[in-house]
């Protein structure tokens, strides 16, 4: 990689020695200028390829500086470890070598294995700081949760944003706690186990505090992002400016040891280059990944629905590991909630959610009444595990007009219908903070720039954007410090009635998922769905071989969408099949591990008539039953092949098959 040997930024050597070195390709002249401890002012020398660097005697880390250029501007370093004074400021020198690490045996989690758990570090806690996190990672392991995925921690503006606004990529926010607060949260981390995923934006930087213009050609005009300018990945100079945000991604792993990145929408990435940055980044990741003994999930969210995006690049991908899904959140909302403005039009069908099920969109170039032209392709032969699928998240809550969570949308049943949907799916969970007891606050949008013209942009640009969803009500302030703290979870909620309630279900539910064997094998070919999309029913069976290897051409074949008669009642039941049902009722003496689970989106109870394999089925789970505050129980507690399932209302229903050797399973007692 091209200008990769240059270290950027200020890099302590040791015995009161650092280097400096900024890229400034179009300056006659850049100087270091000492603040603190001591006032001086240092030339830099010019090198290769637009570079500038110094090494200097008598830094110690705490030290404060900036760049002056051609004499004249004095700007933050590029590639500040840290601001104090925030992102007008001078800079500090950070000895990251200084912390002492404990996590020499963590090598981090298999990707199928993850929990993930979006987190927002400001209104986590009232301290809104990595510290207070440290207190609740009992809590979250307790209930199954193994990975924290942070929003973006780099230093934005101002004490309060969602992190999206950042303009120092390399700097840890003050106000969280630092580079030393994020290292001791992380290493806290892996001494229990969890791992932790940050969130990076490379699409966009905000505008207030954003002094890379004064450096270089950060930039392009050719393109435009919804944001803003767009960065130059594929112009002149971009070489460089790829450079910049590949040691970005790179310093996250090293100095800070994370365990992933989340990529901020990536679809706002332009780069028309035979090598794009995209695919070098994961290249990069990959190696560094190798070098450390352990695997660094990268997780890119995209709305392109462009199955390339995880592929590997053997087969003409960009060879990321895992991305974002929408359309599982899309086609889950709508049938919850029933709404169908913006881009909900497009959305709203069981069939949908029984075909993003079986491929990992729903969207594979088919026509999108909202976008008004086709949409997608097609990720048929991308394994379930590289889909990140939610039933919240900050995006869908935060981007709402009043930023309510689904806890205040759809009933308590609906919230267990939801949870049984992500959890117990062939892709990887990831729960927004507080929905796993049913938090009730708002996320909101929230900012504190200094800025009067820029904070008008901002409350304007919030209005259009909720113009295609027809919502009427005034959003709240972003700039106002009331909409921060209405965004802040209440912890202690996780303990009184209901929410305890729900907090022991979403555990229940992350249990099965790591024990039950069929629920485990994250696999969209093991498995065969139906739905009934007049009586809002689907239906599933999910298999694993008992060797653990999936079985990718089984007898047992998915189904074109809809399949499924419907009888009298609001009962359904499964279209016979002789060779398929000859097949699949063999497979309990064939080793295989079996489950089945009946989903009722209907606000009235319906029947189910499946035809299942083998000679009886016990039950793991069911949603509505009075431990879980539901309206009790209907379905039976063991079923032989021609049963019949009563499902309540907003209700869900898990079974697994006895195994051929009669001994129980993992039955819910």
């Amino acid at each position: 990689m091209q200008g990769q040997s240059m270290r950027i930024g200020a890099s302590y050597l040791g015995r009161d020695r650092c280097r400096f070195t900024v890229w400034a390709p179009f300056r006659r002249t850049v100087e270091l200028r000492l603040l603190e401890p001591d006032e001086r002012t240092v030339p830099l020398e010019a090198m290769d390829r637009g570079y500038w660097s110094a090494e200097v005697e008598g830094v110690s880390p705490g030290a404060l500086y900036v760049y002056r250029l051609d004499g004249v501007t004095e700007r933050p370093d590029p590639a500040s470890s840290l601001q104090p004074r925030g992102v007008h400021g001078p800079s500090q020198v950070v000895n990251h070598a200084a912390f002492l690490w404990e996590d020499d045996d963590w090598t981090n989690l298999p990707l199928e294995d993850l929990i993930l758990y979006e987190i927002h570090p400001g209104t986590f806690s009232r301290e809104g700081t990595f510290e207070a996190i440290l207190a609740r990672l009992e809590d979250l392991r307790r209930v199954g949760v193994n990975a924290l995925s942070l929003m973006p921690v780099a230093q934005f503006p101002g004490s309060r944003n969602w992190g999206y606004d950042g303009v120092q990529p390399f700097a840890v926010h003050a106000d969280y706690g630092g580079p030393f607060g994020l290292q001791r949260l992380i290493n806290a981390c892996h001494k229990r186990g969890m791992a932790v995923v940050l969130d990076v934006v490379y699409n966009h930087l905000g505008p207030e505090g954003n002094y890379l213009h004064d450096f270089g050609p950060y930039f392009t005009e050719t393109y435009r992002t919804p944001w803003g300018e767009a960065i130059n990945f594929d112009g002149p100079y971009s070489d460089e400016v790829r450079s910049y945000f590949y040691a970005n991604a790179l310093s996250w792993i090293r100095s800070f040891h994370v365990d992933g990145l989340r990529l901020d929408a990536v679809h706002a990435i332009f780069d028309q280059s035979a090598t794009p940055f995209l695919q070098e980044l994961a290249r990069l990741v990959e190696q560094e990944g190798r070098s450390r003994g352990k695997p660094v999930h990268l997780i890119p969210e995209s709305d392109r629905n462009d199955a390339r995006l995880i592929r590997p690049t053997s087969m003409g991908g960009l060879g990321h590991e895992a991305q974002w899904a929408d359309d599982f959140h899309h086609a889950l909302h709508t049938l919850l909630t029933g709404e169908r403005s913006g881009y909900y039009e497009d959305f709203g069908r069981v069939s949908q959610l029984q075909k993003c099920l079986e491929q990992g969109y729903v969207y594979t170039w088919d026509y999108s009444p909202f976008r008004k032209r086709s949409h997608g392709s097609s990720p048929q032969d991308r394994p379930g595990r590289q889909f990140v699928v939610y039933a919240q998240n900050h995006d869908q809550v935060g981007n709402r007009r009043l930023g309510e969570r689904l806890s205040r949308l759809v009933t308590f049943e609906a919230l267990k219908l939801a949870a049984g949907a992500v959890l117990l799916s062939p892709f990887l969970p990831l729960l927004f903070m507080g929905e796993e007891y049913g938090e009730t606050a708002p996320f909101l949008y929230f900012v504190s720039h200094s800025d009067p013209e820029l904070i008008e942009n901002v409350r304007q640009g919030r209005k259009r954007e909720f113009e295609p969803f027809g919502w009427q009500e005034e959003p709240p302030d972003p700039q106002a410090p009331e909409t921060f703290e209405r965004s802040r979870i209440d912890w202690d909620a996780r303990w009184r009635g209901r929410h305890n309630i729900l907090l022991s279900f979403y555990q229940r539910l992350i249990h099965l998922r790591r024990t039950v064997p069929a629920l485990k094998h994250l696999s969209k070919q093991d498995q065969r769905i139906w739905c009934d999309e007049e009586e809002r029913l689907l239906w599933l069976l999910r298999w694993r071989q008992e060797s653990g290897v999936g079985n990718q051409d089984s007898g047992i074949r998915n189904q074109e969408a809809g399949v499924g008669s419907r009888e009298s009642g609001g009962r359904s039941r499964v279209p016979g099949d002789s060779r398929e049902e000859q097949e699949a009722r063999q497979m309990g003496s064939n080793g295989e591990h079996m489950i089945f689970l009946g989903f009722n989106f209907n606000a009235s109870p319906r029947t189910l008539c499946p035809e299942l394999p083998g000679e009886r089925w016990d039950k793991l789970l069911e949603s509505s039953h009075a431990s879980w505050n539901g309206p009790g129980s209907s379905a039976p507690e063991i079923l032989d092949s021609d049963h019949e399932i009563t499902l309540q209302p907003e209700s869900f229903v898990l079974y697994e098959m006895r195994p051929s050797d009669g001994s129980h399973g993992l039955r819910d007692v």
